[in-house]
């Protein structure tokens, strides 16, 4: 049996077909997966043993700069994407028995399931990227900004964005390979039956009228790599540090400064993730200490807190690790959507603006390092569950079967 798996994005949106991928071998089949031709996402399934077919450019390209590409350069990405897809994925999923294909950008794997005969599956790391009339869409770059509330509404006008976005160019391409055209890309894309690869405490999805979602939980491999020898001597020299990094993201230019200020200002060492911003200390004092790409796992036990964009994986990471967090949203995809399950579940603070000033970093940091806030996260991680991967994996096989 053979499966691929496909999506484009950043790490947080590759790791979790990486989870999938290893339970699906675990279970005898044969995997292959679509994804950028980043170095960093070529090495990592090739020390799986996964083929990586690449498709469109590598995401820290079109991430390189500290603000999002213009509208029209999106646009164009986006179309250029849907026709590197069609012509990517028909011989990617040669011999494959099923197609498993998370998030939006994913707009021709359907197409190319339905044509080769293949089943097909949308999955979705975040309630909040479904429609319902439960909460709002995702902000969407490059799209304008509707100025109504309703959520019905919103969601009807998320629909003729991406209608107007890839409509013309999806259908171009299925009249090409023999099928009929598609009035409504987006709920094309999701299906009817989408997974919600999200854990249910963590991120519930609340019922919705028109879409049968199966939440299998959050995917994701246990890690056991040790931590640098370096970093392991800076967590013993004193008390538990906070954890500053915003991953494959790259936030406004002084969010670092800052935020050691603020951290400092609470009597806290500092724990700076360089990541794709090359965040640094401002400073050479032996209270702050940068690392490059670490186990989150294995750190965030030993942390006071962790500061961060609002991913879902980190929010994730951090939640299980009972560590309180403070969400520095960059009103982007499913970041606020994160800050705000972090806000409503008293496990730490969220801001409002990617752009925080110093008082309102105290203020959340204050939130955060409250025994209190650190007894709610570390309780609510004993609740989060492990297994998501291994659900899904078996899900899979069973609906093959």
């Amino acid at each position: 049996m053979r499966v691929l798996l496909s999506t484009y994005g950043t790490r947080g949106d590759v790791e979790p077909l990486v989870a999938l991928a290893v339970r699906l071998r675990a279970l005898g089949v044969e995997v292959r997966m679509c994804a950028p031709p980043d170095e960093e996402f070529a090495e990592r399934l090739a020390g799986l043993g996964v083929q990586l077919v690449p498709v469109g450019p590598p995401v820290r390209e079109l991430m390189r700069g500290t603000t999002l590409p213009s509208a029209a350069d999106l646009s164009r990405y986006r179309n250029d994407l849907v026709d590197a897809q069609f012509d990517i994925f028909p011989t990617a999923a040669d011999g494959c028995d099923a197609l498993v294909a998370a998030g939006l950008a994913q707009i021709a794997a359907r197409s190319v399931a339905e044509a080769a005969g293949i089943h097909y599956v949308y999955a979705s790391y975040s309630a909040v990227n479904l429609p319902s009339p439960h909460h709002a869409p995702p902000p969407r770059p490059g799209w304008p900004e509707p100025e109504v509330n309703d959520n019905r509404t919103l969601w009807e006008l998320d629909a003729h964005h991406v209608n107007a976005q890839f409509g013309e160019s999806l259908n171009g391409h299925r009249a090409s390979i023999g099928l009929p055209p598609v009035d409504n890309v987006r709920d094309h894309v999701f299906t009817d039956r989408p997974w919600l690869a999200a854990d249910p405490v963590l991120g519930p999805w609340r019922k919705t009228p028109g879409l049968d979602v199966t939440q299998t939980g959050a995917w994701s491999l246990a890690n056991e790599r040790p931590l640098p020898a370096e970093l392991v001597t800076f967590l013993d020299a004193g008390a538990p540090p906070v954890y500053v990094g915003f991953g494959s993201m790259r936030p406004s230019p002084d969010i670092g400064r800052r935020a050691i200020e603020a951290i400092r200002a609470q009597g806290h060492r500092v724990l700076v993730s360089r990541g794709w911003a090359d965040l640094e200390p401002v400073d050479d004092r032996d209270d702050c200490f940068a690392i490059g790409e670490v186990n989150h796992q294995r750190l965030f036990g030993r942390v006071a807190a962790v500061v961060h964009h609002g991913g879902a994986g980190t929010t994730l990471t951090a939640a299980r690790a009972g560590a309180p967090q403070v969400v520095v949203p960059l009103q982007l995809a499913d970041n606020p959507y994160w800050a705000g399950r972090v806000a409503d579940l008293d496990i730490g603070a969220a801001l409002d603006s990617p752009t925080p000033t110093i008082e309102s970093l105290n203020v959340a940091f204050k939130t955060a390092l409250a025994p209190e806030t650190r007894a709610r996260a570390k309780a609510l991680g004993g609740k989060l569950r492990t297994d998501g991967a291994s659900v899904a994996a078996n899900l899979l096989l069973d609906a093959l079967r």
